[in-house]
This record gives C-alpha cells, structure tokens and sequence, in this order.
C-alpha cells in the first residue's frame, strides 16, 4: 500500500494507508476538570523482550491474527501493581485475552468480554492453554471469557460477579485497520494481512465506526464499569495519540474526558515504553510500515519519529460511600449506535 500523502498515521492505520473518517470533522469537546499533567507519572519498562517472547507458550498459534494485541507485560505490569493474588481482573474488550491469560498467570481470576465470536473462542483457548502451566485450577476455573456488546456489561456479567472486580486492563479499539503483519512477495512487493476486524460493515461493532462514536461508545462502557466494580477498583486504559492531516489528535486526553464524564476519577498517568532500554539509549520496535512511513515523512521534511511508548491511564471508581454520577455524553445522541 502507498500512503496517501495527504493523511498521517494513526494508531488505526499507522503507515498512513486508509481513508480518513470525515463524517464528524468538527473537534470533539475533552474538557475534563483534571489536567494530564497533573497527574502522577511512571515509567514502565514493559519491552524488554520482543512481543513474541513475551507470548510464547502462553498463546495459541492463532492468536498472532488479532490485528492490536495488548503488549502482555503491560498487562503484567498493571495487575502485579493494583491487584493482589486472588483478586478478580476484567477486561471487557479482551480481544485474544491477554489481560486474562497474565492474571491467571499472576494468581488472579479473570473474566473478558469480546464481541467478536472468532475471537472468543480464540481468547477461551488462551485461558484453557494455562492448565498446561503450574496454575491453581480453581483460579482457571474461577475465569472465564463471556460473548457480547460491552456496552451492556451490567446484564452481561452474571450477578455474583456485581462488585467483585479489583481491576480493568483494556483498549479501545482504533477502527477497523490496525497494525497487522506483512509479508514478501517475490514480483508482488509488500503485503500487509491480519491488519482488519471482523466484519467491515457490522457497524454495531466499536471498531467500526468514526471516531466520535468509538469515543461515545468507549465512554459508555466506562459507566456500565462505573456501576459493576468494586469500590475503589482501578481501570488501566492503554491508549496512544496519532496524526491526522499533521494535526495532533490528543486521544489520551480524549479518553480520560470520557472517563471523567463516566464517573471514573483519574488517579495515574504511566508511560508503557514500547521499545527496550538498553545503556545506550531506547531501542525502539517500530513495524515495518511504521518505520517506511517515519522514513518518508522525513524525507518529506516533517521530522516525525517512531511511536516508542503507550499512554496507561489509570482512574478508579469511588470509594464507598462517595459516589459520582456519570455525565452525559456532550454529543448527539444519535452517536450511541445500538448495542447487539
């Protein structure tokens, strides 16, 4: 694929490939009451190893299709930090499971949501990969990967789970082109595979959809959250900014606005590097598309450089006793499209 020269990367389609969504240009409102950088800030060294290491004799052979696969020591990372062993970890867009597989991994029981059926049975052969570990049973048996729109968590979690959970791991989905793989043809070039969702033209999924209603969306799954974890829960959120027609597109700060308007407080802002930290300096692991596309862009003049770290956003619900009503969403209504 060429990019096209007038649209950037984002972390949907970062060799700048796909059509940009134009069907909201207008900017969407973040103001939140909490500013970024007012946060506590942490560094997370969670690419020491390369992602294959890092899923190796954990992950069936076909998870490698997923098209934006959480890095698992971010993952790793997150539980080991806000959880105790034991403890009850959610992930309502789990895709392959990541976030399940490194709490069981880490003593901890783990329940996901995926919409997509193919990725379902992918991340429940994920999760029952584990028995091959030295794992205690009763944490496998205790997790479990649910089918459906995470938008109605509140009547998909079954009723003894209601104010259990200790932490949320997740991402929202960046639309229907993500990273991918590629491969070589001899006469035929570069061809990127594994680089789409499910079905293109099911708009009920979030990761088909323009990006203000991703973020109505998103935001609606942060207040059904707000409702079924426990008090004081944690909810990690790996999120990245990107590039749209050289304009910055602040999503991070997006995200936590919808966390915010959800009833969540932020409490943590962490930087997951992406790269590994060597003595020399970070070595970073940019895909083939990505470094084609910084490589251009610079030719170009436009002194961009590989993406190197994901923004963790960690907010917590409301202790007991101090509750926070969600807001409302400040855009049309008619962005909330219909869950299954």
């Amino acid at each position: 694929m060429t990019p096209k020269p007038d649209h950037q990367p984002t972390p949907a389609d970062p060799e700048g490939s796909a059509m940009p969504d134009t069907a909201h240009p207008e900017p969407l409102p973040v103001e939140t009451g909490h500013d970024m950088e007012d946060l506590p800030l942490s560094v997370w060294t969670t690419a020491q190893q390369p992602p294959a290491s890092q899923r190796r004799d954990r992950y069936t052979p076909g998870s490698t299709a997923h098209p934006a696969k959480m890095l698992p020591a971010v993952a790793a990372h997150a539980i080991a930090h806000y959880t105790r062993p034991g403890d009850l970890v959610l992930d309502p867009m789990c895709g392959i499971g990541t976030t399940l597989v490194e709490a069981v991994h880490l003593g901890r029981r783990a329940v996901g949501v995926e919409y997509e059926p193919h990725w379902v049975d992918v991340a429940r052969a994920n999760l029952d990969l584990a028995r091959d570990h030295d794992i205690d049973p009763a944490i496998i048996d205790g997790s479990q990967v649910l089918h459906g729109d995470a938008r109605q968590l509140t009547t998909l979690l079954p009723p003894d789970l209601i104010g259990q959970t200790a932490l949320v791991v997740t991402s929202p989905p960046y639309g229907p082109s993500t990273h991918g793989q590629v491969s070589v043809i001899p006469g035929g070039g570069v061809q990127k595979y594994h680089h789409l969702y499910g079905n293109l033209l099911d708009r009920r999924n979030l990761a088909n959809i323009g990006h203000h209603r991703l973020l109505a969306g998103f935001q609606r799954i942060l207040a059904a959250l707000a409702e079924v974890l426990r008090p004081g829960a944690h909810v990690a959120i790996t999120v990245r900014p990107w590039r749209e027609h050289a304009e910055l597109i602040d999503l991070p700060s997006q995200i936590l606005a919808c966390g915010t308007r959800a009833g969540l407080v932020p409490v943590e802002r962490c930087v997951a590097l992406l790269g590994r930290v060597a003595d020399d300096g970070l070595v970073a692991r940019g895909s083939f598309f990505q470094r084609d596309f910084i490589r251009k862009q610079r030719e170009a003049g436009l002194p961009l450089h590989l993406i190197a770290h994901e923004d963790v956003l960690v907010l917590r619900t409301e202790s007991a006793g101090s509750p926070t009503a969600p807001e409302p969403w400040t855009g049309r209504a008619s962005e909330f499209p219909e869950a299954a």
